[in-house]
C-alpha cells in the first residue's frame, strides 16, 4: 500500500473485492468483498514480488490488483469448500 493512503485502500479494495465477487458470482456479502478487495491486493502484491514484477499506476494498478487477488481468493475458496 505504498501509493495509496488508508482510506483509498479501503475505498479501493471494497469496489476490487465488490467487482470480483460480481465477476466470480460469490455471495459473500458487502463486508467479505470489501475485505477479499483488500486482502486481495496484498496476497497479490506479495505473489507479484516474488516474480519481481512492480505494479505501477497508484489507485489504478492497486485496484487491478486486488480484483485479481480477489478472484484468486474467492477460487481457492471454492476449491477448499468441495
Amino acid at each position: 500500500m505504498e501509493g495509496v493512503g488508508w482510506i483509498s485502500a479501503i475505498i479501493i479494495g471494497g469496489l476490487a473485492g465488490w467487482l470480483a465477487g460480481k465477476l466470480m458470482e460469490a455471495r459473500y456479502g458487502i463486508f467479505l468483498n470489501i475485505v477479499l478487495g483488500i486482502v486481495g491486493s496484498v496476497v497479490a502484491s506479495a505473489i507479484l514480488a516474488q516474480f519481481h514484477v512492480a505494479v505501477v499506476g497508484g489507485r489504478l494498478g492497486y485496484f487491478v490488483t486486488g480484483f485479481l487477488g480477489a478472484c484468486l481468493l474467492i477460487f481457492l475458496a471454492r476449491l477448499v469448500r468441495r
